[in-house]
């Protein structure tokens, strides 16, 4: 790892922090496919984020937001696989905020959610990830 990597994968104390699901599953095959889906303002494939309410604990607020942004409901773990920080837009200005990622194996996708028809989704397999340079600069 290099010293770069080491300083995006420190725990930053003074960031605040939201939350995110990595929804998966094992497609037929045996492959994990990862649930994308697109921002509303960019229109850029993410995955589902946000903060955590209060009082909740930050992965049930992760399994929160893959239900609200992606419709996707299942077992979501209780320490986060990782974390990465971005630049958040703001009213004028941007804020550099860190992501706790919980994983969340997707049991079913319900008929109806808060922001269903609001976004576009995709389910990717690893190898599809590796293989796409759009899908790298679109997860980093």
């Amino acid at each position: 790892m290099t010293k770069k990597e080491k300083q995006h994968a420190t725990d930053d104390s003074t960031l605040r922090r939201q939350v995110a699901a990595l929804p998966f599953r094992v497609s037929e095959l045996g492959s994990i496919e990862i649930l994308l889906i697109t921002s509303r303002d960019t229109g850029r494939f993410i995955i589902p984020k946000g903060w955590r309410k209060k009082g909740q604990k930050q992965w049930d607020a992760a399994a929160r937001e893959a239900f609200e942004e992606a419709g996707v409901v299942g077992k979501v773990e209780s320490k986060p696989a990782g974390s990465y920080t971005y630049w958040k837009r703001g009213d004028g200005d941007f804020e550099r905020l860190q992501v706790l990622v919980y994983p969340l194996e997707v049991k079913r996708h319900q008929v109806s959610w808060p922001e269903k028809g609001e976004r576009k989704m995709t389910w990717l397999t690893a190898e599809m990830q590796r293989s796409s340079s759009t899908s790298r600069r679109l997860l980093l």
